[in-house]
């Protein structure tokens, strides 16, 4: 009986043993990643994934689609996440709110818009000129997308309600619906729903509205405080693949890198996917670094400020972490 009991309780702390392995590698190894929206913007990470760097930096990473940089930035403050990927202008909204644990941007992903100005007309050598009385569909109010379309058509001359309509009403994930069903004159699309309606012939392609506003960290990694202290190494280790990933898109050509991110972008064709990466490749979204730039950011606020979205401007080393990526 003394043997059968000592057998049970040799299995009884086995099982316990294993079980705290296995949670503390859980815990050592996954990164909660939530990203603003599902995008070939993003072809970096989605390469990343596809060619094993994460694993081979020893991480799992598991993402989830926030729909918005709101939704994404709640996810981080509450705990579900433990990776953002967003706008910028969310982090700095935060640390003027006061917030003693507010995230800080530890890496930029890409230096600028990556939407595209799509029209329901062929319009060649668009350059903004004969748009009088149209209806640009803008997305959120507030959101990174709507503040920059504003920016570009201020700088082009055109007022909201004075010569124009700037339709804030539809949520950027739903903007292609709405136009297809026939709403607004033109419209800002990421890829490769942007190649989709010119493939589909719902739409044409007239201009890259990043191209038009100039560099700004459009997309970037944020961290709590708190998980950077507690973490810092799964900071690094994560943003070491996806710049990898970058590496890999700028030294490659269209096709390859959308042979390898298709099974992210389920029953979406090659052919749409490499004319949608060529286009980004193009237009240079990327960045050529994963430090945030300076001088972006502080032009981030410049547009926000035009937006009458900003109280106050923020300083640069108030909200970026730079360390892990300094390091990469």
């Amino acid at each position: 009986m003394k043997r059968y009991l000592a057998i049970a309780l040799a299995a009884l702390l086995l099982c316990i043993a294993l079980t705290a392995f296995v949670g503390c590698k859980e815990n050592e190894d996954v990164i909660r990643l939530n990203e603003v929206t599902h995008s070939l913007f993003y072809a970096p990470q989605y390469l990343a994934m596809a060619l094993g760097y994460f694993e081979e930096e020893g991480l799992t990473v598991e993402i989830t689609n926030g729909s918005g940089a709101d939704n994404v930035m709640t996810a981080l403050l509450t705990g579900e996440a433990d990776i953002g990927l967003m706008g910028c202008e969310a982090t700095i909204y935060v640390y003027l709110q006061g917030k003693k644990d507010y995230p800080r941007i530890i890496g930029q992903l890409t230096k600028r818009d990556g939407s595209f100005l799509v029209a329901r007309t062929d319009m060649p050598n668009f350059d903004y000129g004969g748009i009088e009385g149209s209806s640009v569909l803008m997305g959120r109010k507030g959101g990174m997308p709507a503040m920059i379309l504003q920016y570009v058509l201020n700088n082009k001359g055109y007022r909201d309600g004075e010569n124009i309509t700037m339709d804030y009403s539809i949520q950027f994930g739903a903007l292609a619906p709405a136009f297809t069903g026939g709403t607004g004159d033109f419209v800002p699309l990421f890829e490769p729903a942007a190649s989709q309606l010119v493939q589909e012939g719902k739409g044409y392609i007239v201009s890259a509205i990043g191209m038009d506003s100039g560099e700004i960290p459009y997309t970037c990694y944020t961290a709590t405080a708190e998980f950077l202290q507690n973490n810092g190494d799964k900071a690094e280790k994560f943003l070491r693949a996806v710049w990898r990933g970058t590496e890999y898109v700028m030294s490659h050509s269209a096709e390859d890198c959308a042979k390898l991110v298709q099974p992210y972008f389920e029953g979406t064709s090659l052919q749409l996917l490499t004319a949608a990466m060529q286009n980004y490749m193009d237009y240079d979204v990327w960045t050529t670094t994963p430090v945030t730039d300076t001088e972006a950011f502080y032009r981030i606020q410049d547009i926000m400020e035009n937006a009458g979205e900003l109280s106050e401007r923020v300083d640069y080393d108030a909200v970026t972490d730079n360390r892990a990526a300094n390091k990469i």
